[in-house]
């Protein structure tokens, strides 16, 4: 099973994921759309690896239709993505491999518990608080 997640950099919250059983543009491009629909800002930028699926033309497509700016480190420069890959790290050592899913559904539920609990119960040690506490924050103080 593949997970692709987008991860907000100011607040570390997982603002959309998706998972599939192929690791494809389409997947890529089912994680961005309740992303951007839920989280409608100017200006986004979008940092992603250079995988094959963050360079079809499907993803920079509706990247520009949604008015998100796609960044990219060079090759052997994993900065862009090191906020997602943080993730996975935290991701794949608290859940999957202390759990070790045995079918897909059990995959599926493990995701959705993790995610759950990273936005709103596990303390970002940087700020001293759960990503949505910080996100509800930022709001409060904006509105």
């Amino acid at each position: 099973m593949y997970l692709s997640v987008i991860r907000d950099v100011f607040d570390g919250y997982i603002v959309a994921y998706k998972y599939s059983t192929h690791i494809d543009s389409k997947l890529v491009a089912d994680t961005l759309k309740p992303a951007y629909k839920n989280n409608k800002i100017d200006g986004t930028i979008l940092h992603s690896d250079q995988g094959s699926t963050y360079t079809t033309l499907l993803y920079y497509n509706l990247t520009k239709k949604y008015g998100i700016t796609p960044s990219m480190s060079r090759k052997a420069t994993p900065l862009d993505n090191a906020p997602a890959e943080s993730f996975f790290s935290a991701f794949k050592t608290e859940c999957i491999y202390l759990e070790r899913p045995k079918t897909i559904k059990e995959a599926k539920e493990l995701c959705d518990e993790y995610i759950d609990f990273y936005n709103n119960e596990r303390i970002q040690l940087k700020q001293q608080s759960c990503p949505n506490e910080i996100r509800q924050r930022k709001i409060a103080n904006v509105g």
